[in-house]
């Protein structure tokens, strides 16, 4: 099944409302997939299947910081977090990405890439950035 969008995923909320996602103490990961990966909003953890190979890409992908923020307004608060992006060397073919927790390799979100990417000396995802109207996920 092909990339059908950018979700948040359902174990990112659930995550943080009984708290076995902490994004500002836990470690993440992006891994890169290819367009036969089905990934949604339902992805509850890391797989192999569909991920991406090639170059000095490895499976399970690479560590991504997670920088958390807020912004308090006249019209409320807001709470925004980015990613670093990562870049690997290489012939690469990826279509998305998935975010999850290192160590229950929980889910995160799903990125889209919108078309097949494919890169023979770096490929790099790059992440919005950090504010609160273009950060990858904003909790209003």
């Amino acid at each position: 099944m092909a990339f059908t969008g950018n979700y948040s995923c359902n174990t990112l909320r659930s995550g943080i409302a009984n708290g076995t996602i902490n994004l500002s103490t836990d470690t993440f990961r992006l891994a890169l997939y290819t367009n036969n990966a089905t990934l949604d909003e339902t992805t509850a953890a890391y797989t192999t299947t569909g991920e991406a190979s090639g170059g000095n890409y490895v499976a399970g992908g690479q560590i991504v910081t997670a920088t958390v923020s807020s912004q308090t307004t006249s019209s409320g608060s807001i709470v925004y977090v980015s990613f670093s992006s990562p870049s690997w060397t290489g012939q690469i073919t990826a279509r998305g990405a998935l975010i999850y927790k290192s160590g229950d390799n929980g889910a995160v979100c799903v990125l889209d890439f919108g078309n097949t990417k494919t890169s023979t000396s770096t490929f790099t995802v790059t992440m919005p950035a950090n504010t609160s109207t273009s950060a990858l996920i904003r909790i209003v």
